[in-house]
């Protein structure tokens, strides 16, 4: 018996690893480019088992603005940077949301740097697509817990990005740690009063940072930072902005290291 199709919004390498794992799993997989209309694919898909959007952090909004109504007690969610403040903002209340802990680059097989945590109605589909694939996953327990591993991935990417603009172009995780942890801990002491404005909620310190490094340890030389660092710092600014949050050491880094 054929399942019901996944429609998979945005075709990029992330994409392109959940929809291999989903078609191992005998899922038909409907993909929705920047060029075709959700709406035409809704009409003739009005109930996938899931709509998962695999779109850049970038693009999500505008993504999540344009996905049909019929879909949105459907939606799969994936992206960096991701909260729940960004799907209820757009009427999504309860996604399956994974936390994604691997790499996938172009030419490149999928680098895994710890288990993947998933949440939500479709968590088991997604974890049984990445265990087809090898990838680790595991599910969490409840909302509150997925908040906190969204929160711990972004302390992880904002940190190692936003620190790594200020170290020569190469510098891994691991050496920013032993030989540049008073800059990475200022920037945690920045980073984190930002994720708690954005969410409403104080999480756990000490297990947050502990939590980060297992990520860092998972792949010590991983580097620090990419193209998408400068835009990372941009709006760490921005929302400390909104939030009234003192930044001294993220703007420092802005106004030395970004043109």
């Amino acid at each position: 018996m054929t399942h019901p199709p996944v429609v998979l919004i945005g075709t990029g390498e992330m994409g392109g690893v959940f929809a291999r794992g989903l078609l191992k799993l005998g899922y038909p997989v409907i993909p929705v480019t920047r060029s075709v209309s959700m709406e035409a694919v809704a009409a003739e898909v009005p109930e996938p088992t899931l709509a998962l959007v695999a779109v850049g952090e970038a693009d999500l909004h505008p993504a999540l603005s344009a996905l049909p109504t019929r879909w949105k007690t459907r939606v799969g969610l994936l992206q960096n940077e991701l909260l729940p403040r960004d799907w209820h903002s757009h009427d999504i209340q309860n996604p399956t949301v994974v936390s994604v802990w691997f790499e996938k680059k172009p030419g490149q097989e999928f680098k895994v740097l710890v288990p993947s945590p998933l949440f939500g109605p479709q968590a088991g589909l997604l974890h049984g697509a990445l265990e087809a694939l090898g990838i680790p996953s595991w599910g969490v327990a409840d909302a509150q817990e997925m908040e906190f591993e969204l929160v711990r991935k972004n302390l992880y990417i904002l940190v190692t990005n936003i620190a790594g603009l200020a170290l020569p172009e190469g510098t891994t995780v691991q050496t920013l740690w032993d030989d540049h942890r008073l800059l990475a801990e200022e920037v945690i002491e920045e980073i984190l009063p930002i994720q708690a404005w954005l969410t409403g909620h104080q999480h756990p310190r000490d297990r947050l940072i502990a939590e980060m490094l297992a990520g860092m340890h998972g792949d010590p030389a991983h580097r620090c930072t990419g193209r998408s660092a400068p835009g990372r710092l941009a709006r760490a600014i921005e929302h400390a902005e909104q939030g009234g949050i003192e930044v001294p050491t993220l703007r420092r880094l802005q106004r030395e290291y970004v043109a």
